[in-house]
Parts: C-alpha cells; structure tokens; sequence
C-alpha cells in the first residue's frame, strides 16, 4: 500500500490507540489466570491479534465483544504443536517461557523481520530451567520442551527485557516462592515496571530490588474473574503529540500521566523544545509555542529506543541541531531504525549523522515533498507521515500498511484531524 500525506495543519481531538505493550501482557496474564479476565479497551494491531492468537494455541478460550475480550483459561494447556507470534518481538520472547511451563513439545515461529532477529537468551537460559530447546543458531524457528522449572538464575538484562518479561510471568504463575531472578545490567526498565503492574493488578506479588533481583512473594488467590483496562498507548501517541507540536493544537486523550510506561518520556522532548503543553485530567493539549519556532533538543531514548522515530519527525521541525542518545538500541527493530532513519529522511531533505551512540539531527532546514520507503517498519512509516505535515508538498510512503503492526488507525486518525491523506 502507499500513502501519500499531504502538509496541513491538525486540529481537533484523537483518542491514543491502545497499549500494545499492555495489551500483550494483559493477554499473557489471562492466559495464566485460571478462571475468567474481562480484557477492556483491548487493541486490535497486528501484534494484539497475535497475541489473542497465540494464547488460544496455547489453551485459552477467547470471546471478543465490542470494546471487550473475555478469555476463559485452565493454564498452559496447548491445543497445538507450533506457536507463531507473527512479527512482535515481545510475544516471542514473553511467550516462550509461559509455553515452556507444558510439557508438550512445542515449535515457536514468526515471521518477516522476527526470522532475522537473534533469540540466542533462550539457548543459555532454558537448559538452566530444565527445558529441551533446539535453535537455528540463535534464530528462528526454536523447538522447545517443558516443563520450566523455576529456579534461581542470573540472566543479562541488556539483552531483552522482553525475555525478562516472560520469566517473571512463568515464575509468578507457577507460584516460585524460593526461587529469585538476578538480573545484571537491565535496560528499558520501565517496560519491566509495566509487567509488574499487570502481574499485580491480577493478584500475583513480584517484588525488586533495585532492578537486580526479583523475588516472588505469597499472595491470595485470585479471584475467578478479574477485569483488566488496556491503557492508551505512549509509544504510539507519541506520534499525535509531535503532529500537534509541529502543526495543531490538537487534544489527545486516554492517555495516563501515571503510567509506567517507557515512552511516556517524550512528554520530556516535547517539553524541551517549548511546544505548548496542557495537562487535564485525561487530556493531552499540544501545539506550537507562540513563536511558532521549535527548539533543538537533547534526549537520552536508552530506556525507551521507540521513541526514536517520532522524535526524529519532531526534531525535523527544531532549530539547530538535536542530540538523541541510546542508537546501539536500534539495530535489531523492525529494520535498523538508525540508518533507516537516517536514509528515509535524507530523502525529505533533513541531515541525520550517527555518532558512535548518539543520533544528531540537523534541523529547521525545511521538509521536501518526496517519496520514501518504510522498510516494513511501522515506526518509520509513522514517523514520515508526520513529517510530511509540514513538507513542502505530498509525501508518499511505500510499504505503508506497516503501520497494521501496531497502530492500525493511524492515517485514519490523520485525516480525521484534518489532514488529507490518499491510500493506493
């Protein structure tokens, strides 16, 4: 598909997408709920889909109604001998454990860029665990056989919080009182604090210690049926927020201020920049300062890698010369999201060098009318769509519907912001 985005100011209101970070884990958690989860707000991107796919396979019932999903569970009991996730990098690496609590043998596949992504944690890791794996080398597909044992382990965090994720559902579910996870070096440890509310919204008690160490404590049982609410998503709000910044005002709402999400920092650059922000209850509202000229800006996206396209759109629109740290992040996305960034956006005329860690944009130079490509990454598709907001005359994205992966409704919402947007 291609969209061609044509430059114009946004106005109005949007309502954030949901969470797919929390719609994933929330599916995760009802899966390991024994009885009934009403999943509310629930998100309907390509990984979401997935996900409710995933845990059917392995043995929940699910029941979608508008704006509701009930899954009725038993626990880990597949139905199957193979398990896709598609193309989401978080569904392969928390799922994985949660299947490795069976005993049935299993084959974990995806697809697209997942098949080039390594997944060498799980060959260290799970033999500890007691559990058979064979791998293509570190990729996919893996083969793998149960039953996880939880035990007391070390595992490096700088690899895959993702994977973290996993285990500290698998240890919380099977109830490992006596075993603790010690975790060196953890990075984006507030995808970590994201897991730990799910676990302890449904009732299980997972404690840290300064991210180096997690413990699974005694609970009461949890109750026969548990509500879950989705949050709005941050990571792909983010890209509401710069459009607003760089050509609104626009009001963006379900968003919470209070969440524990990583990419809720980029209220950080966009304060950083001078944008005109008001917080209500609920509601975002964003636009230009009074000026109408943006700030360059300093950010360190370590933590929260994601926010490096938005950010980079955003940047476009700055005066001087912005400096976004945490590039090592990047290699192993959807594409290299650096030199992907980099190339995209040297077609829209915007200078991007890369610096050891550190991405530097040259901004406020003007945005070119252009055709660009989104290397079947979501992020990058998003991040020329808003940029083009500000162009001087239409953009065209090749491969667009990339954006399926996790904001499904994103040029949808563009042209009910105002913007004129064409779909072949």
């Amino acid at each position: 598909m291609r969209a061609i985005v044509y430059p114009g100011n946004v106005t109005g209101e949007q309502i954030a997408p949901a969470s797919k970070s929390s719609m994933q884990r929330a599916c995760a958690a009802a899966l390991l709920h024994v009885g009934n989860t009403i999943i509310l707000n629930p998100g309907h991107s390509n990984d979401d889909i997935a996900a409710i796919e995933v845990i059917q396979k392995l043995g929940a019932t699910v029941e979608q109604t508008l704006g509701e999903l009930k899954v009725i569970s038993k626990g880990v009991r597949p139905v199957g001998a193979d398990m896709n996730c598609g193309e989401s990098g978080l569904g392969i690496r928390m799922f994985s454990p949660i299947a490795a609590m069976s005993a049935t043998p299993m084959m974990i596949q995806g697809a697209g860029s997942l098949l080039k992504r390594p997944m060498h944690f799980f060959d260290s890791i799970f033999p500890l665990l007691g559990i058979k794996i064979n791998s293509q080398n570190g990729f996919l597909p893996i083969n793998i056989q149960g039953p996880l044992k939880p035990v007391t382990i070390t595992v490096d965090g700088s690899l895959s919080s993702q994977f973290l994720t996993g285990l500290l559902m698998a240890y919380a579910a099977s109830d490992a009182q006596r075993a603790v996870i010690h975790v060196v070096d953890l990075k984006s440890k507030p995808y970590i604090d994201l897991t730990l509310s799910v676990l302890n919204a449904f009732g299980w008690n997972v404690k840290h210690h300064n991210y180096e160490s997690f413990e699974f404590l005694a609970h009461a049982p949890l109750t026969e049926t548990i509500e879950y609410t989705v949050e709005g998503d941050w990571s792909g709000a983010a890209f509401l927020l710069v459009a607003g910044a760089i050509a609104g005002p626009i009001k963006v709402k379900g968003l919470q201020l209070n969440s524990t999400q990583a990419d809720k920092a980029v209220l950080k650059a966009l304060q950083s920049t001078n944008a005109k922000i008001i917080y209500e209850k609920d509601e975002i509202i964003i636009g230009p300062n009074d000026s109408n000229e943006l700030l360059s800006f300093e950010f360190d996206a370590t933590d929260c890698p994601d926010l490096f396209p938005p950010l980079v759109a955003l940047a476009a629109q700055c005066n001087g010369v912005t400096k976004i740290k945490g590039v090592s992040r990047l290699a192993h996305k959807e594409s290299d999201r650096g030199l992907t960034l980099q190339t995209e956006f040297a077609k829209l005329g915007i200078n991007i060098t890369l610096e050891g860690d550190v991405m530097k944009i040259h901004g406020g130079t003007g945005i070119q009318s252009s055709t660009v490509f989104s290397h079947h990454d979501h992020r990058i598709a998003m991040a020329c769509g808003v940029a083009a907001l500000r162009a001087s005359g239409p953009v065209e994205i090749m491969d667009a519907e990339s954006i399926n992966k996790s904001y499904t409704d994103f040029f949808e919402h563009l042209v009910q912001l105002g913007i004129k947007v064409q779909l072949q």
